[in-house]
């Protein structure tokens, strides 16, 4: 099993918000001003037809489902197996509900359209969660999935002294694995940019993965290369 995915290690990254923080904090979009989530919610967007449910399954912090709940007609439930981010979320004035992927808590087809960002790859079955998504999803409605490529700051982790990180729902595996369920898979993928002021702030991006990498000392600012993909799905 993968550290991703490992239970173990999700609950320590997702315990509290810090960690989530502090990655989130070094990202600005694509040279072209295009952005992870904006795309996502505009693919969320798209799949809506008149009043409909939505349903998030990873919402961390609640920013996006602030986004979403904002949108014309939409009645938004959201989960995550964090308690801290269920109750983050809820303080947003959003349905929040602590819940796992692999064992939702809703009948069959009772979601429009079902989200998930960044979170597939941490998953302990991923097979049982995606057959979860398929379960309360309504017949043609839609799955908005944005995960991470191979190549996603590789630069940075092998200038730290580490791999790539491979995970079982990427870039390079997501297309394949969607449509083994669903008939329709459209993917965007999209460059986005880490941009780091100084050696300690890319330091503290590497210790909040929890992976025992440390970066050489440099001067000045630095910027890496993100690889994300937003995959669409029905």
């Amino acid at each position: 099993m993968s550290s991703m995915s490992d239970p173990d290690h999700v609950r320590e990254q997702y315990g509290t918000e810090d960690r989530l923080q502090t990655r989130r904090s070094v990202w600005r979009p694509t040279v072209d001003g295009l952005d992870p989530e904006t795309e996502a919610l505009r693919a969320i967007d798209r799949a809506l037809v008149g009043d409909a449910h939505v349903l998030e399954v990873g919402c961390g912090t609640g920013v996006m489902a602030e986004r979403i709940a904002a949108l014309p007609g939409v009645t938004l439930v959201a989960t995550d197996f964090s308690p801290r981010f269920v109750e983050l979320t809820a303080a947003r004035g959003v349905d929040a509900r602590q819940a796992d992927i692999c064992y939702l808590p809703f009948d069959d087809a009772s979601f429009d359209v079902v989200f998930a960002g960044w979170m597939l790859y941490h998953v302990r079955d991923l097979e049982r969660a995606l057959n979860e998504v398929r379960r309360v999803l309504r017949p043609g409605g839609t799955f908005v999935a944005v995960t991470n490529g191979n190549d996603h700051l590789a630069d940075l982790r092998r200038a730290a002294g580490g791999r790539p990180e491979i995970t079982q729902f990427s870039s390079e595996t997501g297309e394949s694995v969607l449509r083994r369920r669903f008939a329709d898979v459209r993917r965007h993928d999209l460059e986005t940019r880490a941009v780091f002021g100084d050696h300690a702030s890319a330091q503290a991006y590497l210790d909040s993965t929890g992976d025992g990498l440390v970066l050489p000392e440099f001067e000045g600012e630095r910027e890496y290369a993100g690889a994300v993909t937003v995959f669409e799905a029905r």
